[in-house]
């Protein structure tokens, strides 16, 4: 806003920043989140009053490149830092001193950290200390998120890890180093784009108290659809919401999760014709499946399809439902006269009790979880 401002005489940027800082930042002000912005060269840490400003810093957000001194700077006054974003972006310069990394380990009890790496080819050197670096808060981090795969096996070191989310960007990566790790302590599991056997491997070197399962975006054959629901189902007695591909020849282990897993609340279903348009889905025989061996606490459904099922099989679905909670159903297509007539039909019977055709209007089990 400044540089679109004064365009003409460009001395008067600095003393106008300056000012500005200078009303946020003093002594009778507490900050406890703090991002600092590509590009951010002024030292706030010298503004006066900013020890006692920043001192309480619970959340830092910043980039690799970050000036040096501004780390320093913070570093001498912030200890109590529990979540940090750290984003990196292509072929970035990294200051050579590592800043970021010192300041990491200067933190008393970081739970969480944000690793968000743009594209493939970042300085991997810079990417190893950074996990090196993590190391020290193994026993007290509890919540990972990254876009790059791991240059090391640095997350067996996490004991007390309760939520892991990868996202691979489609950029597909290996993610090699996640395999045949144990995170005993592991909650929630989310995946974008990451391989079948990693996360199978992942959810395998469990302790079984995984609770909410996201995978998407990653195309994968029978073979490893089969391993991905028998690795869930055999390791997850406590699982309650889940999201995943199911493949129509595998609507058995589909049962058979449904059996084993008693505590599940949500079912968010991926079809096969999703990725391959031709297939047609057997939706009397995944009805029939639901209806029969659902758990008493699964009422919650969400389905991404490409072909809608007939109104003949909605209407088994439904009427087979009748001596069971009250359905939330989420989908797509199904905005037409006879589907919301059907809907709505079943919604006054008290079978359903909400229902929603834009699969996009939530974040995927936000839904599902706020229903009530």
């Amino acid at each position: 806003m400044i540089n679109s401002i004064i365009i003409n005489d460009k001395s008067k940027i600095s003393i106008l920043q300056k000012e500005i800082f200078h009303i946020f930042i003093n002594p009778y002000t507490k900050f406890t989140h703090l991002y600092i912005p590509y590009r951010f060269n002024y030292e706030i840490h010298l503004i006066p009053g900013a020890k006692n400003c920043l001192s309480e810093l619970q959340f830092l957000s910043c980039n690799t490149s970050v000036n040096d001194n501004i780390i320093t700077g913070l570093m001498g006054i912030c200890n109590s830092i529990r979540e940090i974003e750290l984003s990196m972006l292509s072929n970035e310069k990294i200051n050579s001193s590592y800043g970021i990394v010192k300041l990491i380990e200067a933190q008393k009890k970081l739970l969480s950290v944000h690793f968000l790496a743009n594209y493939q080819r970042i300085n991997e050197s810079i990417c190893e200390v950074f996990e090196n670096s993590l190391i020290k808060h193994a026993k007290s981090i509890q919540y990972f998120e990254t876009t790059k795969q791991p240059i090391t096996k640095f997350l067996s070191y996490f004991i007390n890890l309760k939520r892991l989310e990868l996202n691979d960007n489609f950029v597909y990566m290996a993610w090699n180093n996640l395999e045949d790790i144990s995170l005993p302590s592991l909650q929630i599991l989310k995946a974008r784009s990451v391989p079948i056997k990693v996360l199978a491997s992942l959810i395998e070197n469990t302790s079984g108290y995984l609770t909410e399962i996201k995978i998407d975006r990653i195309r994968h054959d029978v073979i490893n659809n089969k391993r991905i629901i028998q690795s869930i189902y055999l390791n997850c007695p406590m699982l309650k919401y889940l999201k995943l591909l199911f493949i129509n020849s595998n609507f058995l282990e589909l049962e058979n999760l449904l059996i084993s897993c008693q505590y599940l609340k949500g079912l968010y279903i991926i079809f096969e014709d999703v990725w391959v348009s031709y297939v047609m889905i057997d939706w009397n025989h995944l009805f029939e499946i639901l209806t029969k061996s659902s758990p008493t606490g699964l009422f919650k459904f969400k389905f991404y399809y490409n072909g809608v099922p007939k109104l003949e099989s909605l209407k088994l679905f439904f009427d087979n439902w009748k001596s069971r909670n009250p359905m939330l159903l989420q989908t797509t297509q199904m905005c037409k006269n006879e589907y919301t007539d059907l809907i709505e039909s079943y919604k006054s019977q008290g079978i359903i009790k909400k229902f929603n055709d834009n699969l996009y209007a939530f974040d995927d089990f936000e839904w599902i979880q706020k229903a009530f």
